[in-house]
């Protein structure tokens, strides 16, 4: 039977139908997949398809958890009727429930049976007692690609609460116990390093305060594997040679074994105390355990610029026998280096032809005397009112200026301390940063905020001239040197700035200047940014408004976005970005087209980058998309 028109068109009309409809299909998933591309950068389709994992998550309700251990045979070495553990435990379920990380309680006996086996995370919190098959499965996890927490002298005794010894901790983290701290004082200062993914965001340097009573453990590091995070040393305080001093002396520690990963603390976390501060920065600094623990990106600015591992800053300050500074200014000229001249005005006002000359090598900046206190805790002595500092303040600048014909900055009190009033007179005088000798709470420069107003605060970070020469008596230019460098040392393993003041009456004289040339070239070759307190204002006046927030999209994609509230274009920004995966195959993307790119230094099979920022503009946000292929798989 012939087809009829209407039969043709009918059919006509169902392959249009179907080949639209193929059309729009092949269209809906590449726009599916370029907005799961878009979102997620690099994706394999498998990973989009359902597991056995995802599958008990969405229906079982079951998601990857931390587990802590409660370990009852640590409780019945506990005196009867103690709430330590319980204690212990509590605050550690606090933690978690504040980052919003679900845990289970899991028994000794849970460990042995391999139940830990089942979450990403185990915490050992004060578990000095294990038996031997709880090591055993300790071990297999951390072997298998676990994360472990741990506090203290873990596994140091056996089940029925013998000693066992240092074997657990000695293989497991690769460090030996050195020794206990003892209840002398009430707490003990506990240094943080900066520069390292678990100090992320916490000012290098910080002292953390820790309570004495569960008596605190140091260690030493022994396996490249582990990295020191803080030491107990105080160098202010302690005898005995620094850099000895800090490596026996790990209280915190984090690295790898096998293919897992361990945090260690040599106290409890319900040690810390102090002002809100304190418990601010503790918290951050958990934060950045567990966010390492877990495999999630760490992103934090350098505090120094691209190339540097700390700063330095070399501060003369003109005393007795001014004119011994001319001994300083040919070692500057050859070795290329600007420092910070601190000159009193009425010794500036007699000796005005050496003072402008100073202006050459660096710049000037102004040592006022503003009243006298002993120490911060002086309760007889009082520093001048508002009023006097300002008025002593504004005249100081203000001859200085006459003389040198440049601009200062600085300002130094006279006898090193300052108060409130100090903060605000300095402010009112257009100083834009000021030096103390009074011990602060960190090796880097503080900003203090006063309204909208800002001044930054530089404290002496290492012993100047008179402890070395007037206090210790050391009048040989190689023991001055060796003391010098073994701060140059401890300042280069926090990542702080080192401050090298010293006075025209002592390591000015002709027979000491020169190990002063010495220092110069030790910072050099370890990698200080050796230059003008300014400088470092200026530096920090930048980097104190960046904000910064790492967030993972994906398997194979880390978002970085870095903001600039400020009132200032920042160049030279150095981004450090921990991916917690080693990588390979790294490329850059930017959320919006026309974004100006970041410049990327990595090695290939690092989980280490970083990102080089330069013209971010005032009020100007960036994201970057950092895409990239797994090495190990």
């Amino acid at each position: 039977m012939a087809l009829t028109n209407a039969d043709q068109k009918g059919r006509i009309n169902q392959f249009l139908i179907l080949l639209s409809g193929i059309v729009i299909l092949i269209a809906a998933i590449l726009v599916y997949y370029f907005v799961l591309r878009g979102v997620y950068g690099r994706f394999d389709i498998t990973s989009l398809l359902p597991t056995k994992d995802s599958v008990e998550k969405t229906l079982a309700g079951k998601t990857d958890l931390a587990a802590i251990l409660y370990s009852k045979y640590t409780e019945n070495m506990l005196p009867d009727g103690s709430t330590w553990l319980v204690d212990n435990i509590s605050t550690w379920k606090k933690f978690l429930s504040n980052l919003n990380i679900r845990y289970n309680i899991l028994t000794d006996q849970d460990i042995e049976n391999g139940k830990h086996l089942d979450y990403k995370l185990l915490i050992l919190a004060g578990s000095k007692s294990l038996s031997d098959s709880e090591i055993l499965q300790i071990k297999k996890y951390l072997e298998n690609g676990g994360s472990v927490f741990a506090t203290s002298g873990v596994a140091s005794y056996s089940e029925d609460g013998k000693w066992r010894g240092w074997q657990f901790f000695n293989q497991v983290f690769g460090m030996q116990f050195t020794y206990e701290i003892q209840h002398d004082n009430v707490l003990k200062i506990h240094t943080l390093r900066g520069g390292i993914p678990l100090t992320a965001t916490i000012p290098t340097g910080y002292p953390l305060k820790i309570a004495t009573w569960d008596v605190p453990m140091a260690a030493e590091v022994l396996d490249p594997r582990t990295k020191q995070v803080s030491f107990w040393y105080n160098f202010r305080l302690e005898e005995g040679l620094v850099r000895e001093g800090i490596k026996r002396s790990t209280g915190i520690a984090y690295g790898s074994y096998g293919a897992g990963r361990f945090v260690w603390m040599g106290f409890e976390i319900n040690s810390v105390i102090g002002l809100q501060e304190d418990y601010i920065l503790f918290d951050r600094f958990f934060n950045n355990c567990i966010n390492w623990l877990t495999y999630s990106p760490i992103a934090y600015i350098k505090d120094w610029p691209d190339g540097y591992d700390a700063a330095a800053v070399i501060m003369p300050v003109l005393s007795n026998n001014a004119v011994n500074i001319q001994n300083l200014l040919p070692i500057l000229r050859s070795e290329n280096t600007r420092a910070t001249f601190f000159v009193d005005p009425e010794r500036a006002s007699q000796n005005r032809n050496l003072i402008a000359s100073l202006a050459g090598y660096g710049e000037i900046a102004a040592l006022v005397d503003i009243g006298y206190l002993s120490s911060v805790n002086d309760t007889i002595n009082k520093l001048n009112s508002f009023e006097q500092q300002s008025d002593k303040m504004k005249s100081a600048k203000t001859i200085l200026e006459n003389i040198t014909n440049t601009p200062v900055f600085g300002l130094f009190p006279y006898y090193g301390l300052f108060n409130n009033n100090t903060v605000s007179a300095a402010i009112n005088s257009e100083f834009r940063y000021l030096l103390t000798d009074s011990l602060t709470d960190r090796s880097v420069p503080r900003t203090l905020i006063r309204g909208e107003n800002r001044i930054l605060s530089m404290t002496k970070t290492a012993r100047d001239d008179y402890e070395v020469i007037r206090d210790y008596g050391l009048t040989l230019p190689d023991f001055q040197f060796y003391t010098y460098q073994e701060d140059i040392d401890r300042i280069l393993f926090e990542g702080g700035m080192y401050i090298l003041k010293i006075h025209t009456d002592f390591q000015c004289r002709y027979d000491y200047v020169d190990v002063v040339r010495d220092v110069i070239k030790d910072l050099k070759n370890k990698r200080f940014w050796i230059t003008t307190a300014s400088e470092i204002h200026k530096w920090y006046e930048k980097r104190d408004y960046i904000e910064l927030r790492a967030e993972r999209r994906g398997n194979n994609r880390v978002a970085i976005k870095v903001s600039n509230p400020g009132k200032e274009l920042i160049n030279d920004l150095v981004i450090d970005v921990d991916l917690n995966d080693d990588v390979i195959n790294i490329s850059l993307d930017t959320e919006i087209i026309g974004t100006k790119p970041a410049v990327i230094k990595h090695d290939p099979g690092s989980r280490f980058l970083f990102l080089l920022i330069d013209s971010l503009k005032p009020g100007e946000s960036r994201t970057y998309f950092i895409d990239y292929d797994r090495a190990n798989t």
